[in-house]
């Protein structure tokens, strides 16, 4: 492939776009570059022909910001009102610049509504990020496997001018988020089958540790190999209660699950509690592989670099970050509230999941959408064993004041086949917001024996 320049016609899901041939080679990468005609993370950093600015770099907060305050209340852009509405009337218009899953959402879901806003490019990462992501350059690799890591300074993107799908991913499940991410409460929702009123609502507290986050610089092959640590306990509904979980996911071998069930005041080790294992107490409706729009391991899958696109997306979505909001004037009973989306025009990154020969999916082919600036996953497209469009995630992506960096924390997904969503790792509805963690300090659950099976049964049984 070319180096960011040349433009190719690709079809994805029977929509003609324009898509830049971006994938790199071992030659044409050159450390040198970011900074200069690309960012610091990897993007380009000029506007693009179809309404995506240029690149302007980390915003501050306003207004003296503070972890417990609104999020949008301190940001420089929040009083803009959307530019036009993308209903079930206009869709055509713009379907070469959606997934198709989000066409198929607007079409056939009653009263979904797209307000796509002014777009702003301000998702920056710190220095000491920057800097390793240049030494990445050169240093990082893949595993002769071809999916997993092998080598890479963090934390830092390591790969900004990616090869392929899989050095994609990468740079997502690598991207920058602090040491750890802590919510005091979340509601885990899905919502009612078709004909009921009945919402499954899973309250519980969580703890998801990334044990290569902190400040500085370390070399990943000298680390544990460990992409991060899960952990959290449900309090309600009674069916769940008093359950918990600690979840070790690897980079490059089986998740470990260790999960206490009360009932039998025990702790199972769970080894098939992975991939697209539904979890628990959901009705099939959300399976471990999908939060964050993508969790877990990669190697049930080929992963095609497909190239670039500019596309409307969910960005600077700070409605799913309404601690203060009521939950039902969020999620509705089909879809979250028009009011707490936001879209913008963004350059995105396509990845193809294709399941390999021999392995089995739920979901055998999915379509990513990167957003370029920050590595975060915006949108996702699953397809079923039929080639059916299954589910379309959308990950709700806002700067992260605590950071310097963007995150995707909260997203929904939406089960096109059953007229079904789920909506998880948002803060709406429970009085606490999401934190962002730099600093390890004291805190116990940032240290790899919290996730022990023998410390699991230990706290839950205070």
């Amino acid at each position: 492939m070319s180096n960011m320049r040349a433009r190719v016609p690709f079809i994805v899901g029977g929509v003609s776009v324009a898509l830049a041939c971006v994938g790199a080679t071992a030659q044409t990468r050159d450390a040198s570059r970011l900074g200069k005609d690309l960012t610091a993370a990897g993007a380009e950093p000029g506007a693009g022909k179809d309404g995506v600015p240029a690149f302007t770099g980390t915003e501050a907060p306003v207004g003296g910001w503070a972890w417990g305050k609104k999020r949008l209340d301190h940001w420089k852009h929040k009083a803009e009102k959307p530019q036009f509405t993308i209903d079930a009337g206009n869709i055509d218009k713009y379907a070469d610049r959606l997934s198709p899953g989000q066409v198929a959402l607007v079409k056939q879901t009653k009263g979904y509504t797209m307000d796509v806003y002014p777009s702003h490019r301000s998702c920056g990462i710190p220095d000491f990020v920057a800097d390793n992501t240049k030494k990445n350059v050169g240093t990082a690799k893949l595993k002769d496997n071809g999916w997993g890591l092998q080598e890479a300074v963090l934390p830092g993107i390591p790969f900004p001018m990616p090869a392929n799908g899989a050095e994609v991913m990468w740079n997502v499940k690598m991207r920058y988020r602090g040491v750890a991410l802590d919510y005091k409460k979340v509601i885990t929702a899905a919502s009612p089958r078709k004909g009921s009123d009945e919402w499954i609502k899973a309250f519980s507290e969580q703890t998801n540790y990334f044990p290569w986050g902190a400040k500085g610089s370390a070399t990943f092959s000298k680390l544990p190999q460990i992409e991060n640590y899960v952990y959290f306990a449900y309090n309600a509904p009674p069916a769940l209660a008093g359950q918990a979980l600690a979840i070790t996911i690897y980079t490059d071998q089986p998740t470990e699950t260790q999960y206490y069930f009360p009932g039998q005041r025990r702790v199972r080790r769970m080894p098939t509690y992975a991939y697209d294992a539904p979890q628990v107490g959901f009705e099939n409706q959300y399976t471990l592989d999908e939060p964050y729009v993508f969790n877990g391991l990669m190697d049930r899958f080929d992963w095609k670099l497909v190239g670039k696109k500019e596309m409307i997306v969910p960005y600077n979505s700070f409605g799913a970050y309404d601690f203060a909001a009521k939950f039902e004037d969020v999620a509705g009973k089909d879809f979250i509230a028009a009011s707490h989306r936001r879209y913008e025009m963004h350059r995105v990154w396509v990845v193809e999941a294709t399941v390999k020969q021999g392995m089995r999916h739920l979901a055998p082919k999915r379509t990513f959408y990167i957003d370029e600036d920050s590595w975060n996953p915006l949108v996702a497209d699953d397809y079923d064993g039929q080639g059916k469009l299954w589910k379309v995630r959308e990950g709700y992506s806002i700067p992260v004041y605590e950071t310097g960096a963007c995150d995707v924390s909260a997203f929904a997904q939406y089960n096109l086949l059953e007229g079904r969503y789920v909506f998880d790792e948002h803060a709406v509805g429970t009085g606490a917001d999401v934190r962002w963690i730099t600093e390890a300090g004291g805190n116990p659950r940032l240290t790899g024996n919290f996730y022990s099976a023998d410390n699991l049964r230990s706290i839950s049984e205070r």
